[in-house]
């Protein structure tokens, strides 16, 4: 990676990446007894598309929760655009421009393509419902435009032909591609995946890398996921952060990553003391 400055650098493919948008700083989560986090602390940058892995039970979807506000840590904080967030509930977060897809496919079964992807619009409507109900003036307005970028997220992930086929019809792969689009459409400018890959066969995980890769490339999305195709993982993230035991156990580029005698040791279930 060249250096530009201390805020900034660009990669081997000529991508920018900016200062820092996110930052854990010594997030801890308990339930009860058992520590699914433990003083972990790491930042994403502006514009990268960011990883999170690490073996079953790591305390991953844990950590994308803290994030997206599904849970709120006992210890730590968490820092968004150079301040400190407070507690914040789901919807709240999602309007700061965090879109999440999930490990389990979360989709209306028996709404269409192009209406599940409208839900991801729901942040960007501000008119009433009873405006909406008689769809005049700037209600019928905002329905458009709306419904315009839910078309063209529709047409760049490239799911027009299914856009108004119940969900419910869809093969598993589609679905993912649904719930990537639904996020998208939010226009996030952090946009969390939980195991986008999970369940698909070779062709699917070429498409879905190709999509979250044009996402970043074309949208400057920055992007964090998480996933457990290492292939996945080293072919398409900038920096890596590893977890076990919901520790934090390295932190760097792939490479680094890849290298690091710690994180061999978790991924070949070496003996912990």
């Amino acid at each position: 990676m060249n250096q530009m400055t201390e805020q900034s650098y660009v990669t081997e493919d000529g991508r920018t990446i900016g200062g820092t948008l996110m930052e854990m700083r010594n997030i801890s989560l308990r339930f009860g007894g058992v520590k699914a986090i433990t003083d972990i602390s790491f930042d994403i940058r502006e514009g990268e598309i960011r990883a999170i892995i690490g073996p079953n039970g790591a305390g991953k979807s844990s950590m994308l929760n803290v994030i997206s506000g599904f849970y709120v840590p006992q210890e730590g904080e968490v820092w968004f655009r150079g301040e400190k967030r407070p507690p914040m509930r789901p919807f709240e977060v999602a309007r700061q421009g965090i879109a999440r897809t999930f490990q389990n496919i979360a989709l209306f079964e028996g709404m269409t393509v192009l209406d599940n992807v409208m839900t991801g619009r729901l942040n960007h409507m501000t008119t009433g419902l009873f405006s909406q109900a008689i769809w005049k003036g700037k209600a019928e307005a905002e329905e458009l435009q709306n419904r315009e970028v839910a078309e063209k997220t529709i047409d760049f992930l490239e799911i027009q032909h299914i856009r108004k086929t119940p969900v419910s019809r869809l093969p598993y792969g589609l679905k993912k591609r649904v719930e990537l689009a639904r996020a998208l459409a939010a226009q996030p400018s952090l946009l969390l995946l939980d195991e986008p890959m999970a369940g698909m066969n070779v062709e699917e995980k070429e498409d879905m890398s190709r999509f979250i890769l044009d996402v970043n490339d074309e949208f400057g999305t920055t992007i964090a996921l998480i996933e457990h195709d290492m292939g996945v993982v080293m072919d398409l993230s900038d920096r890596v952060v590893v977890m076990d035991y919901g520790k934090k156990i390295g932190d760097g580029s792939p490479d680094e990553v890849r290298n690091n005698q710690a994180v061999i040791d978790a991924y070949l279930g070496v003996a912990h003391d």
